[in-house]
């Protein structure tokens, strides 16, 4: 079956915060449960580019290359004898109302549309990340710094646990969906330097000020690859 989205996904900022559980549970779709690294609840922002983006094959005019930054955290669900670990979608910001409007529509998804700019500098073996978004008159920004080469994610690091989990979930009221994404395993550099400059009680909730304003666990850039996203099912 051809999927619903294709695109390409690069250079993903991801900061990596601990959070208590009971801050996430009210967002947990029916049917799953939290997912848990070594008895640790995570949340992440991320930042990334959406490229050559396309919708059942076909390009969407002035909206196949643009940001996004969302946050997310981590589920598993169980299906039949295995496990489908995902992602949850608190909330999304893209700079295209159309992309927000799409996302709404066919996913349910927690999109928003807000003037968005990113910076890349991949120059030989240094590489500065910066993704950046108006709310009012104010910009906020994800930004991530790092050296080197990207390296393969060893199995069982806390690494591919962020970066692997292949399906979306989204909940908006008492309707909530579930969706795969495939890409292959990415590479990623450990950030240098971080910084995420936001209020983040105004952007995702005073419960969260808090958690998102400590050290994070881990600041990585993955380098990213194509992904297919299907058609979602509702739960």
């Amino acid at each position: 079956m051809q999927p619903f989205l294709t695109a390409q996904w690069r250079y993903l900022a991801m900061l990596n915060f601990v959070v208590e559980p009971l801050l996430l549970e009210p967002f947990v779709p029916p049917g799953a449960a939290i997912d848990y690294e070594n008895g640790e609840a995570f949340v992440s922002v991320v930042g990334l580019l959406f490229l050559d983006t396309r919708l059942r094959g076909m390009p969407i005019p002035l909206h196949r290359n643009f940001e996004e930054v969302n946050l997310r955290f981590y589920v598993r669900k169980k299906s039949a004898d295995t496990w489908r670990r995902g992602v949850v979608f608190m909330r999304e910001l893209v700079p295209r109302r159309a992309v927000a409007l799409i996302a709404r529509a066919f996913y349910g998804e927690r999109y928003f549309a807000v003037p968005m700019k990113h910076r890349i500098e991949h120059v030989d073996l240094a590489l500065d990340v910066e993704y950046s978004w108006r709310r009012a008159t104010r910009w906020e920004s994800l930004q991530m710094r790092a050296r080197g080469e990207p390296q393969p994610i060893r199995a069982g690091s806390h690494e591919e646990f962020i970066t692997e989990h292949y399906w979306g979930y989204t909940c908006v009221g008492n309707r909530c969906s579930e969706y795969r994404v495939e890409h292959p395993r990415w590479k990623i550099w450990k950030a240098d330097t971080f910084a995420l400059h936001a209020d983040v009680a105004a952007l995702y909730g005073d419960q969260f000020a808090e958690p998102l304003s400590a050290s994070p666990r881990s600041a990585l850039i993955a380098d990213g690859s194509f992904i297919e996203i299907h058609q979602r099912e509702i739960l």
